[in-house]
């Protein structure tokens, strides 16, 4: 079966610490990431049709992604073994200045994705395509596939969702700016949030970031405003929903399944209000929890949690 909803990036296999910093003393406990493996996850578990657009090494770390995306229902179609690179690793340590991210990245099988290796007809018979700015700024080759699909994207009327996730330990702030604005003024939805957006267009006001995004072309612009809860816009309406009330332990891939909330239930032909509490509960009940993978709520808990809500 086609993919209704296609996530295209990296996928990364994580190590956290978990034991002492001291010499000999660390230990890690091994887990899931990648904005748009949690993309997925989070639109499978919310009961999209949605597949991963990736490639992975010959080795251990990309069977057990394989093993991850079967159990959770996400296709993988449209993933290429490539045995000549490794699957992306990253490792997460801490000490008394806080946490330390190493990415064991570059050469990666998914960052030597080129345009010519896009699945075309995939993208051609999908509802939504959905690409991310660290995709962008891993490889310049990665970059290029990127605008490739997304033009592949608009020859067949494929909707097309992007994450602005800044990363400048990839690339530098003026090269990441040159290219979300391009892309922005390309996709269909925009999925920026409010302090990384600050950084990318020199703005503060919530109301003026979006009108940036909707000037570059962006048909919807959905921004992440934290604590402020989120806004929905279009050219015609605006809508601002406030947070949940929780106890918050961990905001990784708190975004993510957002994103991937609000483009499930998009796709589904619900209005934008109604797909921007569905995104605002899920990503309430994702930051109650550790990690990218366990927390990421069912269809289920979040319409309990938009259930109460409504009772409150």
């Amino acid at each position: 079966m086609d993919s209704e909803i296609l996530s295209f990036g990296e996928p990364m296999f994580e190590f956290s610490q978990v034991g002492s910093s001291e010499p000999g003393g660390a230990d890690f406990l091994s887990g899931f990431g990648g904005d748009v493996s949690n993309f997925a996850i989070a639109a499978a578990r919310q009961g999209a049709n949605v597949g991963m657009l990736t490639h992975l090494g010959n080795d251990a770390f990309g069977e057990k992604f394989l093993a991850l995306w079967k159990k959770e229902g996400v296709s993988i179609d449209n993933v290429v073994i490539n045995p000549e690179a490794h699957t992306g690793v990253y490792f997460i340590t801490h000490d008394e200045d806080g946490h330390h991210f190493s990415f064991l990245r570059k050469g990666s099988a998914a960052s030597r994705i080129s345009a010519a290796q896009l699945p075309n007809n995939a993208i051609a018979k999908a509802k939504l395509l959905h690409v991310t700015a660290i995709t962008q700024a891993i490889s310049d080759n990665c970059c290029d596939a990127v605008f490739a699909a997304i033009e592949q994207a608009k020859q067949h009327n494929t909707l097309i969702s992007y994450d602005t996730n800044l990363r400048l330990k990839l690339w530098s702030l003026n090269r990441a700016r040159a290219v979300i604005n391009e892309t922005a003024s390309l996709i269909d939805i925009c999925f920026p949030s409010l302090d990384e957006a600050q950084l990318l267009t020199g703005l503060k006001q919530a109301d003026d970031i979006i009108d940036h995004y909707l000037k570059l072309g962006a048909k919807i612009v959905v921004l992440k405003q934290g604590r402020e809860g989120a806004t929905v816009a279009t050219a015609n309406e605006r809508h601002t929903i406030k947070p949940h009330k929780v106890k918050a332990v961990d905001a990784t891939a708190a975004g993510d399944s957002f994103a991937g909330s609000f483009c499930t239930h998009f796709v589904q032909g619900k209005p934008l209000q109604e797909c921007l509490a569905y995104a605002n509960a899920t990503a309430s009940i994702t930051i109650t929890g550790y990690g990218a993978v366990a927390p990421l709520p069912s269809l289920a808990q979040v319409q309990e949690r938009l259930t109460e809500s409504l009772i409150s």
